[in-house]
């Protein structure tokens, strides 16, 4: 990738040394590894369960009733979505394991669920959360003409309304995710020049084909064969499916970054940010509902994102109690840290973001 923006080593480099060596105190002290614990073991084994568990019945042809056909496939969205936020983000991370096999491994749950291991990793692990909210260099900001989601993008008079239709293009994300979308970013990868070897590509571009052809066999073309409906009717529970999940997943992601009280950061003349970048991570995320220990379960942590920001190293299971020590840590040193107290509260802001966007 070329000229991408850089950071400043000098700045903050105290708050930086110290927020580092309390986090691996906290772990020093406890005894306890970065990596996942047992109940991230269970979680895994319960979102795999979830997901998989519907997709078996329904390719077993047993379903009769169309009640059952849409609540299956319902139910393995909501084990989609707790495999893409609370399994394979974690390992794709390598914070999962030590082991960068198991790793891999469950990097590839990413492939079962429709998506792409190779084409997230670039996005998000490479664009994403090393440019944080930063114009054309962070992908995520990366959206179509008609949603405005950095004020340093061009607006149109349709914005006015994205606060609105938002919530259509959010549902079909994850349909975007297993249909084209894939095949574009890596395509737009290569050019960027995140992917420099050219077989790579292309074996990529097959793998990530053969993958493509294998979810839609277990997903819906083989229920089509086995069970007693129509495939219009099949069809339409698994477009269903996808609806919920990728609503609830879009907007626990959003709600960490398009936000009234985060930056959006410009370079200078020499494509310069002029923060530190853990600082920059800091002012560019938001967390919310620190106190919900089940909804945080479910979501595999990402309320506290600021921790997955400055730590993406450690698995979100320990982000409840390193979320103290970031925060004590950045009062200290007078820098902002962004949270909500509740999931309704951060849609709220949200939402005014959008339309504030919208009228920029």
């Amino acid at each position: 990738m070329q000229n991408h923006p850089k950071f400043s080593r000098s700045l903050d480099r105290n708050f930086v040394k110290l927020l580092q060596k309390r986090v691996r105190q906290y772990f020093k002290d406890n005894e306890i590894s970065t990596h996942a614990n047992r109940s991230m073991v269970t979680k895994t084994i319960v979102m795999l369960l979830l997901f998989l568990g519907p997709i078996i019945i329904l390719c077993s042809g047993i379903v009769t009733s169309a009640w059952m056909l849409f609540l299956l496939y319902i139910t393995s969205g909501f084990g989609m979505a707790g495999i893409g936020m609370g399994v394979m983000h974690d390992a794709i991370h390598g914070s999962y394991s030590k082991h960068t096999k198991l790793n891999t491994i469950l990097g590839y749950s990413m492939n079962i669920i429709g998506a792409n291991a190779t084409v997230w990793h670039l996005q998000h692990n490479v664009l994403h959360h090393t440019y944080t909210n930063i114009h054309d260099a962070d992908d995520d900001l990366n959206m179509p003409f008609f949603l405005r989601f950095s004020p340093h993008k061009k607006k149109y008079k349709i914005h006015r309304f994205q606060f609105i239709y938002v919530w259509f293009f959010y549902s079909i994300s994850t349909l975007a995710w297993i249909s084209a979308k894939d095949f574009v970013r890596l395509t737009r990868y290569r050019k960027m020049g995140l992917i420099e070897n050219r077989n790579k590509f292309y074996k990529s571009l097959f793998h990530l084909t053969l993958w493509k052809l294998a979810y839609y066999s277990y997903a819906i073309v083989l229920p089509i064969i086995v069970l007693p409906f129509s495939p219009r009717l099949i069809i339409l529970a698994f477009i269903s499916m996808h609806l919920i999940t990728g609503l609830l997943i879009s907007c626990v992601f959003q709600v960490a970054h398009v936000m009234p009280n985060v930056d959006y950061p410009l370079t200078d003349d020499k494509g310069e940010i002029d923060n530190n970048w853990l600082v920059h991570q800091l002012l560019t995320t938001s967390n919310f509902s620190p106190k919900n220990k089940i909804f945080s379960w479910l979501i595999g942590g990402l309320n506290y994102q600021i921790e997955h920001h400055l730590f993406p190293n450690v698995c979100h299971v320990h982000y409840r109690h390193i979320s103290p020590i970031v925060q004590n840590t950045a009062l200290e040193f007078g820098i902002p840290y962004n949270q909500k107290s509740t999931f309704t509260e951060a849609i709220a802001d949200h939402i005014a973001m959008l339309r504030n966007l919208g009228k920029q």
